[in-house]
């Protein structure tokens, strides 16, 4: 598939969940309580640190709910996006929330020319991004390309080992179960490595006829998406010219990512409930850009 062929179809994609994801990601909140944050920045702000006075990138920002929470903690935060109809939710809640954010509609790896050359203190990328990604070393190149000597990215996202999975029910016994009980047997439902964890030239091809977010039927359900092996995803950081600074892994995400064997906990996070330890569910990277 070529690059137009898979912008459009994604961009179409997006476009028509842009509506049902907006009556689900609790806008009334933002308009309500000027200091609510978003859950998944909430979650990131103890690796993320003070962002008051920078200039931020948030990447593939979508309907703009973790955009706004940068700009409350101080940010001049710039939201890209490739979903037009995405942007125009994204407009709307932040002039009923008062927030002042810019929105710039464009492909990932378009950004730098759609933001006319302009640097930035951080490059932000949330959840549920980077999948949507032919390739990772040209995103890595993008981001480099978007920071100012010193300047950081932070990105949490689904890991790799949980993009490569699906719940399935087991067949048959497991010979190793004699020694370790606790491993799943016949009739139960556990954790099976059946998509590509390396990115591969072509992607996994979707048609799903409802969101994650609620079970409203979405007007166009083929998207395409790419995983990244979390090694590809350092290498191209690194061979970008970032120099990594933290890379830690969860065993929690922000959505019910594995619906049947998943729960979610007071905090809006979703991990496995038997024995969460197994699975790395998402990870979160940061890097820098050397000064010159």
């Amino acid at each position: 598939m070529g690059t137009d062929d898979y912008l459009e179809l994604n961009r179409t994609n997006w476009d028509a969940r842009a509506e049902v994801h907006a009556a689900h990601y609790g806008f009334d909140r933002f308009i309500e309580d000027p200091e609510h944050l978003s859950g998944v920045v909430r979650f990131d702000l103890p690796r993320l640190g003070d962002v008051a006075g920078l200039d931020v990138v948030h990447l593939q920002c979508h309907l703009g709910t973790d955009t706004i929470s940068l700009a409350r903690l101080g940010a001049r935060v710039v939201g890209v996006d490739l979903s037009g109809a995405s942007l125009a939710e994204a407009r709307g809640l932040a002039e009923r929330a008062r927030a002042d954010v810019e929105y710039v509609q464009s492909d990932v790896y378009s950004a730098p020319e759609a933001l006319g050359g302009r640097t930035f203190d951080l490059v932000y990328t949330g959840i549920g991004a980077i999948c949507w990604l032919p390739s990772i070393s040209r995103w890595a190149q993008t981001v480099a390309a978007l920071l100012r000597p010193g300047g950081r990215l932070f990105i949490r996202d689904g890991h790799p080992v949980l993009l490569s999975a699906l719940a399935m029910r087991v067949g048959e016994e497991h010979a190793d179960r004699v020694q370790q009980p606790w491993i799943t047997g016949p009739g139960g439902s556990t954790v099976a490595l059946e998509l590509p964890y390396f990115e591969q030239a072509d992607g996994v091809t979707w048609d799903e006829e409802t969101s994650y977010a609620g079970q409203d039927a979405v007007g166009q359900p083929r998207s395409i998406e790419w995983n990244h092996g979390l090694g590809e995803i350092v290498s191209a950081v690194l061979d970008a010219g970032l120099q990594l600074i933290l890379l830690e892994e969860h065993d929690s995400v922000p959505w019910d990512a594995l619906p049947g064997v998943m729960v979610e906990d007071s905090h809006g996070e979703w991990r496995l409930r038997d024995r969460p330890e197994r699975l790395p569910a998402t990870f979160t990277l940061a890097a820098v850009k050397p000064a010159v």
